[in-house]
């Protein structure tokens, strides 16, 4: 019996390092019922996170409970509530799911027990808000979340102040959130501006006011006033892409922009101008840069819907002075991803510069937040100070091979990003396992040189891993002691 649990125990240590779930499995099912559950408490004792990861693409979905059955609504099945079902071990309470995702995916999803009972993973530390409460989140081994999205206490932060603007094309009012940027009661001079649609669920959910606070504290994008107007809630789709798209876009454009632009200090000009929202959101935004380009010269949409007569005034009509940022999650919504993707081309044949992103996420505020900060960049990025690397903003992303390599055991790693965004170079070794962390911060367009001392590790072949926004780059060194 001691030996058995020896066993048992060292089983499942070798699995929670990231052996072979599927062996414990193998294992298990090899046992007789009345002797299984003292396995799989000591698995559940040990299992380093929840969902379990493996080789960083299999996610095991691990759950107790005695339930007649559990399956996994999520981004994964576009929250299909028999999706995923759970396959429970005989003679235990013990649920559990594989599936392969990509290495740097992140989903939202919750347990589904016997049809009803909606509940997050209660071993899952990681919880997003979503529009209709909080779900667990799926992080696999390479997503990382951005960093401005939490509040930091050590940088300063601009004021949100609230105010209620009528509408006499819609015959309401609603209350407009104006976010200023810090020093802007102190230091005079005229700020950019950018619009959010469903402009709570953008600070609440989407936490844009730290992003913003995050970006202008490290000089990655110019101080911006932001304005974050609601939609009404009984009317969203018909105000952003229906019946009322058009009263409702008179009154961003008279009402809430004309306020604006009398109260705070806005820099004249729409290239001075963004609008931002997603899913519908997404839409009005296109509408408003399709009909009023004197007004709005930038342009987001995040998992946009896009109505026919946006796409094909966009398609038919002459060339606008205008800037897209686009971005999509590869698990998104069904019927938007293929309007996305369409409209792609659309502004390739007209010679639009944009941004376009596709990310292995849903159709989430998890997914959206994460990703604000890439419009911001690429419309207001900061106006430089100094010459940072090699002169000129480059035409693309890169990652050499540093130099000296072999190295022993300094050597120097560089890579260049074409813009302004959040980037992280790491060191790995031959198994995978992460050594050092040698940039983690916002990087300025050019070229950025990274020293790395090597006199700490031994010899060998190691990798080094870059990730930015649209970039995903590895190359080999070799340490020589």
């Amino acid at each position: 019996m001691v030996y058995r649990l020896l066993l048992i125990l060292g089983l499942c240590v070798s699995t929670a390092a990231g052996q072979d779930f599927q062996s414990f499995i193998n294992r298990i099912y090899a046992l007789p019922d009345n002797q299984r559950t003292p396995v799989v408490d000591s698995l559940m004792a040990v299992v380093p996170g929840f969902p379990f990861v493996e080789y960083d693409t299999l996610a095991h979905f691990l759950f107790r409970g005695n339930y007649t059955t559990v399956t996994i609504p999520g981004d994964a099945n576009n929250w299909s509530a028999t999706g995923l079902p759970m396959n429970r071990v005989s003679g235990t309470d013990f649920w559990y799911f594989t599936k392969t995702f990509e290495a740097d995916a992140r989903l939202d999803y919750k347990f589904l027990t016997n049809g009803s009972g909606w509940i997050l993973d209660p071993r899952n530390p990681f919880m997003v808000m979503g529009g209709f409460g909080p779900n667990s989140e799926l992080r696999m081994a390479h997503y990382q979340p951005y960093p401005g999205i939490t509040f930091d206490p050590s940088i300063p932060h601009g004021k949100l102040r609230d105010t209620v603007i009528s509408s006499a094309a819609l015959g309401n009012s609603r209350t407009v959130r104006v976010y200023t940027p810090p020093g802007y009661d102190s230091v005079a001079g005229s700020y950019p501006i950018i619009l959010f649609h469903d402009g709570p669920d953008y600070i609440t959910l989407g936490q844009a006011n730290n992003t913003l606070d995050y970006l202008i504290a490290h000089n990655a994008i110019q101080p911006v006033v932001a304005l974050f107007v609601p939609a009404n809630a009984a009317n969203r789709h018909e105000e952003y892409a229906a019946s009322l798209i058009v009263p409702f876009s008179s009154f961003i454009v008279n009402d809430v922009m004309g306020w604006a632009s009398k109260r705070y200090r806005i820099r004249p000009g729409a290239e001075s101008a963004a609008v931002i929202g997603s899913s519908d959101g997404g839409d009005i935004s296109l509408y408003l840069g399709l009909n009023y380009p004197s007004v709005f010269g930038n342009i987001a949409a995040q998992s946009s819907n896009i109505i026919s007569p946006v796409s094909n005034g966009f398609r038919d009509g002459p060339k606008l002075n205008l800037k897209f940022y686009l971005d999509l999650g590869t698990y998104d919504n069904p019927i938007l991803i293929p309007l996305v993707r369409n409209f792609i081309p659309i502004l390739q044949a007209k010679g639009y510069p944009y941004l376009y992103y596709e990310y292995h996420e849903g159709h989430s505020w998890g997914n959206w937040r994460d990703h604000v900060a890439n419009a911001l960049l690429y419309f207001f990025p900061a106006v430089p100070t100094s010459v940072r690397g090699d002169a000129g903003i480059p035409g693309g992303y890169g990652l050499e091979q540093n130099h000296p390599n072999p190295t022993n055991p300094v050597s120097t790693i560089a890579f260049t990003v074409p813009f302004a965004q959040h980037a992280v170079l790491k060191l790995y070794d031959v198994t995978g396992r992460e050594v050092m962390t040698l940039f983690d911060s916002i990087a300025q367009a050019g070229r950025h040189a990274v020293r790395i001392d090597g006199s700490g590790l031994a010899s060998g072949i190691y990798f080094y891993t870059l990730r930015a926004e649209g970039f995903l780059g590895t190359k080999k060194m070799l340490i020589l002691r």
